[in-house]
């Protein structure tokens, strides 16, 4: 423990708040060693003298004191911090016979985390500080998620006798996840609502708290709320920093979730905005971080402005290029049997990252592609009075049916097709208008197919 306050009073008293944060960290694959050590021999007492000889009564090592608010806060946060430690050792089974969960885990960490929280609110911690609050709120998510996982295997291994009449598996599913959002909520409300002068605000905390809410209810499924915290953002906007003054992690994070958050509700035009926004920004070597945002991106681009992913661009992302490369194949072929093929085989992969209804939609550009090389193979009408040729623009319906028959390699009449038609003429992807009684198409003889050069 004497190591651990060398190392915070060391980060206080260069004011570094990075290096603080670094004192509260709880990561076992990291700092196994420095773990076991500020556990010792697990002796509550010679711990808590410890802390108070270190922060009452060697005070003389203090090159800034702390007032008596401060240091009973982070006392508090410090004993705390030690349980905690505890119980992560026990769970990963290094502390001989003892033995704890990762639900116990959770829930020692939200004691570090209440205590961090109420040191802004009662302890008059300093906003420099807030650092703190990035660390305790991060592995109180990761910790909820483990503990639910960990619930989740229990759950699975009860005997089918068991009486299960007083049990909701489904509200168990995400029981820690969701306490964890209130508590990373009321970390956004501590930066949000300081009034201190911007220079030195908790509200610089604002979005790296905003991002671990969003991560939180894209889990747990529930959108609506990542929609509610960016209409806090928005009616807060003029007392918060601009997004380009926080550190890029952040901006790409918050942009990613913008853009995803539009594209859910089919603002397509939006979501590009952000999500290219994301891209542009994000560091070459996060490949992770990239292959998210074209999984989203790519979609957006094919309705937008119906451009489809080169083999380049895919290249570093096999998972991608394997959903991806068919159906741009089959749109540049204009093959509706193997857009569908392409479409059934990813479809899985595709409603879990909730762009399967958008790429359906993408087999109107593959019909699109289709019914412009029918028109193209129609030819020129004979040219008078040495006029320049003109594309034949009365084609009969039959001729169309018959390219939808064999690109989709399925029976479909002339009335189907007359419909799928009618529907790209009102999705201005074609310029024309259907004679019904003639069973011809009349397509405009300039711009027939908006966007192609034909």
């Amino acid at each position: 423990m004497d190591g651990l306050i060398r190392q915070f009073r060391v980060a206080y008293a260069a004011t570094n708040g990075e290096q603080l944060a670094e004192t509260l960290n709880p990561d076992i694959q990291a700092h196994s060693a420095k773990l076991r050590a500020i556990w010792g021999r697990g002796d509550l007492r010679s711990m808590t003298s410890d802390l108070n000889f270190l922060f009452y009564q060697d005070q003389s090592r203090f090159s800034v004191r702390l007032s008596k608010e401060e240091t009973s806060g982070w006392v508090a946060i410090y004993t705390a911090y030690w349980k905690a430690i505890g119980e992560i050792l026990a769970a990963e089974g290094l502390l001989g016979g003892s033995q704890s969960s990762w639900a116990k885990v959770y829930d020692a960490w939200k004691d570090v985390t209440l205590l961090t929280i109420r040191g802004y609110t009662n302890h008059d911690f300093e906003n420099w500080t807030i650092p703190c609050l990035y660390v305790t709120g991060k592995y109180l998510r990761l910790f909820a998620m483990r503990a639910d996982a960990e619930r989740g295997l229990s759950s699975d291994n009860m005997d089918m006798d068991d009486l299960k009449d007083d049990f909701d598996p489904q509200a168990e599913e995400h029981k820690s996840l969701e306490d964890c959002a209130r508590h990373l909520n009321r970390i956004f409300q501590v930066c949000a609502s300081d009034r201190a002068p911007l220079e030195e605000s908790r509200k610089w905390g604002v979005y790296y708290a905003v991002n671990l809410l969003f991560k939180t209810y894209f889990k747990l499924n529930s959108e609506p709320l990542s929609k509610n915290i960016l209409r806090a953002i928005s009616a807060g906007r003029a007392d918060i920093p601009p997004i380009d003054k926080f550190p890029k992690s952040q901006q790409v994070t918050f942009k990613y979730y913008e853009g995803v958050l539009a594209f859910l509700e089919e603002n397509y035009v939006e979501a590009e905005k952000h999500l290219e926004m994301a891209w542009l920004m994000c560091h070459r070597k996060a490949q992770r971080n990239l292959e998210l945002i074209l999984t989203y991106l790519i979609p957006c681009r094919l309705l937008t402005t119906h451009t489809l992913p080169s083999r380049q661009l895919l290249e570093p992302f096999p998972r991608l290029q394997k959903l991806f490369m068919p159906l741009a194949r089959a749109i540049k072929k204009s093959d509706l049997r193997a857009f569908d093929v392409a479409l059934r085989d990813g479809e899985d992969e595709f409603i879990k990252r909730r762009v399967y209804l958008t790429l359906e939609r993408g087999r109107d550009i593959v019909l699109r592609n289709l019914l412009r090389k029918v028109f193209i193979a129609g030819g020129f009408e004979e040219a008078k009075d040495g006029a320049a040729p003109v594309r034949r623009t009365r084609i009969p319906i039959t001729e169309f049916t018959a390219a939808v028959q064999m690109s989709s390699g399925e029976a479909i009449d002339s009335d189907e097709v007359e419909c799928l038609m009618a529907n790209m003429i009102y999705k201005s992807l074609m310029k024309g208008y259907i004679a019904h009684e003639r069973g011809t198409v009349v397509l405009s003889k300039s711009g027939a197919f908006p966007g192609t050069g034909v």
